[in-house]
């Protein structure tokens, strides 16, 4: 059995089939816009109840169910903005410009048109992924979980 240094989450005798399976339970949970903890509550406004683009690309405080704190401090989804949701989209985006430029002769403008819209749509969709993803990698790499709170009228 392979040995891992010690850091928050991870116990010092977990193989690493048990660091793998931890790591996809999260990003599924993520993929599914879930709490990273218990998987249950959603991360966001549902999409159908949402009123603004504040709604859309804002996460709730924190789970309802085990009292996660989605967002840790303030600019603390800044990484995921730029990290993994500029750089996912505007990859994507180019490379359909590349693809599309590579296999049908057309105009620039219309290139530009035809890569852009749909690179843009996917923007606006992807924020949530994108947050949500990084939620759930920092929450597998420093998990800050709180221990129980205790009832009301026990210590």
């Amino acid at each position: 059995m392979q040995k891992h240094p010690t850091q928050p989450g991870f116990s010092e005798d977990a193989s690493t089939m048990e660091l793998i399976r931890r790591l996809l339970v999260y990003l599924g949970r993520a993929l599914r816009l879930r709490c990273p903890e218990c998987g249950v509550s959603p991360v966001f406004v549902p999409a159908g109840k949402t009123r603004s683009v504040r709604d859309w690309v804002t996460p709730l405080d924190g789970c309802p169910r085990c009292g996660y704190a989605y967002e840790r401090e303030s600019g603390y989804f800044l990484i995921a903005i730029w990290g993994i949701h500029y750089f996912t989209v505007t990859g994507l985006g180019l490379a359909a410009g590349l693809v599309l430029d590579a296999l049908v002769p057309m105009p620039l403008w219309l290139l530009v048109l035809i890569a852009a819209v749909p690179t843009v749509a996917f923007g606006v969709f992807f924020s949530r992924y994108a947050k949500s993803l990084y939620l759930a990698i920092d929450h597998y790499f420093d998990p800050h979980v709180s221990p129980p709170k205790a009832r009301a009228g026990h210590p």
